[in-house]
C-alpha cells in the first residue's frame, strides 16, 4: 500500500516523533502549498471562476499594475473590469467589429 503525503488518515503511523514544540501543520512546505493551492482552485470553481493564461508587454503588466495599487485593487480586478467595459461598448456600438 502506498503512502501519500496528503495522507490524513495513515500520517501518524509512517513519521517518527520529534521532540519539542510540535508542528503545526504536518505536512512539508511544498505540499502544503500544493493542497492550498488546490484548494483555491476548488473556491475558484465553486465561485464560477475560470484560470486563463495570457501573454502580455511588461509595459501593459507595469500600467495593470500602477492603477490596481493606485486604486487598492487586484490585477485580476483589473482585467476584469476592463474586458467587461470593452465588452459593453461593442454591444452599444455595432459598428465596432475586430
Amino acid at each position: 500500500m502506498g503512502v501519500q503525503l496528503e495522507d490524513r488518515t495513515t500520517i501518524d503511523m509512517f513519521v517518527e516523533r520529534s521532540k519539542g514544540r510540535p508542528r503545526s501543520n504536518p505536512y512539508a512546505r511544498d505540499v502544503q502549498l500544493r493542497i492550498n493551492k488546490r484548494v483555491q482552485r476548488t473556491r475558484d470553481k465553486d465561485k464560477g471562476m475560470r484560470r486563463m493564461e495570457v501573454k502580455v508587454p511588461a509595459e501593459l503588466i507595469k500600467k495593470l499594475d500602477d492603477y490596481a495599487q493606485e486604486h487598492n485593487c487586484s490585477r485580476t480586478e483589473v482585467v476584469e473590469l476592463s474586458i467587461g467595459q470593452w465588452f459593453e461598448m461593442l454591444e452599444n456600438n455595432d459598428k465596432f467589429h475586430l
